[in-house]
């Protein structure tokens, strides 16, 4: 079936939102299941977690913080059944001592379509922006 290009963005920027809407709501496997198996994550700068049970344990410690995810916009190249997503993002959490936390960053992603029609995310990156930016500043 083909999908005409804005349709097609439309589903892959709704794909992001129902992972990251799991994982406002702490659903973990609802959450998972927004990604392909063998999918790549990004949980610190610089390093990759693959597996569902890396990531889900990244995903697990993470979520202890609640962090709150907003994206100020979304840019989407799809090339038949591939995606390339990008997004600014901001968050917000509370650190173990309640102090709070504030970050932004760039992120980029992969996004693969299944043979099922549904979009998942292949490989995700939430600091596609770390050889741009200095965070220690």
């Amino acid at each position: 079936m083909n999908v005409q290009p804005k349709a097609a963005e439309a589903e892959v920027i709704e794909a992001v939102e129902k992972m990251t809407s799991a994982f406002h709501r702490g659903q973990l496997d609802e959450l998972l299941e927004t990604y392909r198996p063998g999918a790549v994550v990004a949980f610190e700068a610089g390093t990759a977690s693959t597996g569902r049970q890396a990531l889900a344990a990244g995903f697990r410690g993470f979520m202890e913080l609640g962090p709150r995810f907003t994206y100020s916009g979304h840019d989407v190249l799809v090339a038949d059944d591939l995606a390339l997503h990008i997004a600014p993002w901001s968050m917000t959490a509370s650190a173990p001592d309640g102090s709070k936390i504030e970050e932004r960053g760039l992120s980029v992603s992969v996004l693969v379509k299944s043979p099922q029609g549904r979009w998942k995310l292949a490989v995700d990156n939430p600091y596609g922006d770390r050889l741009l930016v200095r965070r220690d500043q």
